[in-house]
């Protein structure tokens, strides 16, 4: 068995000093080291812990995503449109429950089967684990190296690999809102266009902007692309627990993170991760025009749904409902001078831009110039 500590101080050296993930028995002892000896994160399901882990990697941090073998289905999706075509490299250690020949759960018997497939259909290099410290030490040197050409790589771990760490006392400090501001008039609904224009003339030197995939981040490039911008162009539901890990990362900038509704619905655990770890410099805003735009306009649920309670039960600083476009900026301006937790939520119109073209840059160039500027401002 590997001396976790050990092995931990070992991923340390390397610089891998970030950990989210979800928990498993297999692993508990590395979540264990993380939560002792470095910045853990524990996601709501192990998708964001991936979208977690690739936002501290913008922010300039190596970092460790943890997750059961189950969880690996969940977190396909940013696997292969986040961390593929933007290439956000993460370090993986997943579980391998139901390994063919031990007897263990039903729900663990296919995924234990299909695991290392899984991997590879997703063109993720990986090893099974050492459970010998020099082969696992010689292991983490070929998995850094995975990581410096920006190519993700996993360790696949069995049972007993790890010894017995210690978890020492997970402090947790209640988040509370303080500000809470319901709906008091009628809705503007401006366009899209219109929403995503008051926000981008509201940002700084110091703002990064990520827009939800679909025709928010289309129109945002069509609005102004910069260099500050990220477009995402799938792992929908991911953009606020990508803005999670950059903002927790870098606390000198402003991260404006701009969702749907139907964004939003798909990952709604991801309010209550960043209502617990609370980054004051990032500012969630929310357009709902009630319908899946990119796909043809089909309903969402987002109707049956308010958002602004449940961002404030989530702990976020405030959560205002926002009823112009004016009122808009001004409580983005205010935000930029109080900061906080903060939760903009807003209706706006059905439909989009005529004619929406595509962006003519590249993830891969997008999140290249990204970094450029965020290390230029750090």
């Amino acid at each position: 068995m590997l001396n976790t500590s050990a092995f931990g101080n070992e991923l340390k050296k390397l610089g891998f000093d970030f950990y989210s993930g979800v928990p498993c028995s297999f692993l508990k002892s590395l979540i264990n080291y993380a939560i002792n000896e470095c910045n853990y994160v524990a996601a709501a399901n192990e998708g964001d812990a991936v979208a977690i882990c690739s936002g501290a990697y913008l922010g300039g941090h190596k970092s460790v995503v943890l997750m059961q073998n189950s969880g690996l289905a969940n977190a396909v999706s940013p696997l292969t449109s986040l961390t593929f075509p933007f290439q956000l490299p993460v370090l993986g250690f997943v579980s391998l429950r139901g390994e063919p020949g031990l007897i263990d759960e039903p729900q663990h018997e296919l995924m234990g089967q299909i695991t290392p497939q899984l991997l590879d259909l997703m063109q993720i290099k990986w090893q099974y684990l050492s459970s010998d410290f020099n082969d696992a030490k010689a292991q983490l040197e070929i998995a850094n190296e995975w990581i410096e050409k920006q190519q993700p790589f996993f360790f696949v771990v069995k049972k007993d690999t790890f010894e017995k760490e210690n978890m020492k006392l997970e402090e947790h400090s209640n988040h509370k809102n303080k500000i809470k501001i319901e709906k008091t008039s009628s809705d503007e609904l401006p366009s899209r266009m219109e929403t995503l224009n008051v926000i981008n003339r509201c940002k700084d030197e110091k703002t990064v902007q990520l827009a939800t995939t679909g025709k928010t981040g289309r129109e945002l490039y069509e609005v102004e692309d910069a260099l500050n911008n990220l477009y995402m162009v799938g792992s929908m539901g991911c953009v606020s627990s990508l803005g999670l890990g950059l903002a927790l990362t870098r606390k000198e900038l402003n991260v404006v993170v701009m969702d749907g509704d139907g964004s939003l619905l798909m990952r709604m655990g991801s309010l209550a991760t960043n209502g617990a770890y609370q980054p004051e410099n990032m500012l969630h805003i929310l357009l709902d025009n009630q319908t899946h735009d990119s796909t043809g306009g089909q309903s969402t649920v987002s109707h049956n749904v308010n958002f602004v309670d449940i961002a404030a039960a989530c702990g976020y600083e405030k959560s205002i409902y926002i009823h112009s476009i004016e009122e808009l900026e001004n409580e983005i301006q205010e935000w930029k001078k109080t900061k906080g937790l903060s939760f903009f939520y807003i209706k706006i119109a059905k439909g989009s831009k005529q004619n929406l073209g595509r962006p003519n840059v590249t993830p891969r160039e997008v999140k290249a110039r990204l970094q450029r500027f965020i290390n230029e401002k750090g």
